[in-house]
C-alpha cells in the first residue's frame, strides 16, 4: 500500500519543516545573543561576535530549503553549514548524532517533496 502523492509531499515537508524551524530558532537565538549563546560559543572555541553572522547564516540557508524554488540550493548550503558544526562538535568530542539526523530529515523531507530529487536518486530499479 503505497502513499499518495500529496501525502507524500506533506510528510516531506513536515520532515524537512521540523528541523527547518529549529534551525531558524537557533538563528534568532544567535542574533539575540544572550548569555547562554555566549558561553555555547566560547565551550565552542569560537569567539562570541560570530554569534551575529552565523545566526544570519543560519537563518538564510534555511530560508532559501524553505522555498520550493531555491530548495534544493538551499539542502546544500544547509548541508555545508550542518558539515561545520559536525566538524567543530567532533573536534571536541561532543555526540554528532543530533546534527547528522537534522541534515537527514532536510534531504529526506526534499527527498519526499520534490520530484526532480526522486528522479535524480532513485532509491529502487525501474
Amino acid at each position: 500500500m503505497g502513499y499518495s502523492f500529496s501525502m507524500m509531499v506533506r510528510i516531506g515537508w513536515a520532515l524537512g519543516g521540523l528541523p527547518a524551524l529549529l534551525l531558524l530558532f537557533c538563528g534568532v537565538m544567535k542574533l539575540m545573543s544572550p548569555p547562554e549563546v555566549v558561553q555555547g560559543f566560547e565551550k565552542l572555541g569560537w569567539p562570541a561576535a560570530l554569534a551575529l553572522p552565523i545566526g544570519i547564516l543560519e537563518i538564510v540557508v534555511t530560508l532559501v530549503y524553505l522555498f520550493p524554488r531555491t530548495a534544493l540550493l538551499g539542502a546544500i548550503l544547509v548541508t555545508g553549514y550542518m558539515g561545520g558544526a559536525i566538524a567543530t562538535h567532533v573536534r571536541l568530542g561532543d555526540p554528532v548524532f543530533v546534527h547528522v539526523l537534522i541534515g537527514s530529515a532536510f534531504w529526506g523531507g526534499l527527498y519526499l517533496r520534490d520530484a526532480r530529487i526522486r528522479a535524480l536518486i532513485p532509491l529502487r530499479s525501474a
